[in-house]
């Protein structure tokens, strides 16, 4: 079974709580066997950052903007499980 840890790094001030739970609980239900641990870690500053096994995969400084959950679950599913079909959130051919 794999084991990797998600991160979720988001703003207090900005009150994006709501935001960091929803997309939290989205990789949960989709990735219920390759995630172990999902972790929201509050912060300030504007910050909304997602880290997979510790490896910076969103950051929304340097993005200009949000993930939309379906390029979310993308890219984790990129780096935790490259061969799981995601269904409608696949890519568009």
């Amino acid at each position: 079974m794999a084991s990797h840890h998600i991160e979720i790094h988001y703003c207090t001030q900005c009150r994006w709580l709501l935001r960091a739970a929803w997309m939290a609980q989205e990789l949960l239900t989709t990735f219920e066997q390759e995630i172990t641990t999902l972790t929201l870690k509050p912060g300030a500053g504007g910050i909304f950052e997602v880290h997979v096994d510790s490896k910076l995969i969103w950051s929304r400084t340097q993005q200009g903007r949000f993930p939309d959950i379906k390029e979310l679950k993308q890219m984790v599913r990129d780096s935790i499980a490259p061969d799981k079909n995601l269904g409608h959130s696949e890519r568009s051919a």
